[in-house]
């Protein structure tokens, strides 16, 4: 049986290893950042974008606080520090009927943790090889 996509998702964030990403990824999966006002389309850019967030977002201090599914999508808001910067933000994920994720949002407050999260991101992309 094929694990929920949430669940799914969840092993990856305790794992601390994006490698299980293609798996979990449609080919068409569209990611929307805080940070990039155009949506980042396909599955090669948004492995980039979430491998990026793993090694920026996901530390010892990392963690869920609270979950909303529906039957198609979820919310999930989470809490980490960075720099003693406290980042408090949403992952607004929609999946499609084969279970794949197709969209992944990101929303990030407070102004002080976009900065530092887009200038860390930024770095993480910018050196990251480009393959599709």
């Amino acid at each position: 049986m094929t694990p929920h996509p949430i669940d799914a998702w969840h092993a990856l964030v305790r794992s601390h290893d994006p490698r299980g990403l293609d798996a979990l990824l449609a080919d068409d999966a569209v990611f929307i950042s805080p940070v990039v006002h155009t949506p980042q389309r396909g599955k090669a850019v948004t492995r980039a974008y979430l491998s990026a967030a793993f090694q920026v977002f996901v530390n010892p201090t990392f963690r869920y606080v609270r979950e909303i599914r529906g039957p198609s999508d979820a919310m999930l808001e989470f809490e980490t520090e960075i720099d003693g910067i406290l980042v408090n933000g949403v992952d607004i994920i929609r999946w499609g009927a084969d279970g794949r994720i197709a969209e992944f949002k990101v929303m990030v407050r407070p102004l002080k943790a976009i900065q530092l999260i887009h200038q860390r991101m930024a770095a993480l992309l910018a050196a990251a090889p480009r393959s599709a």
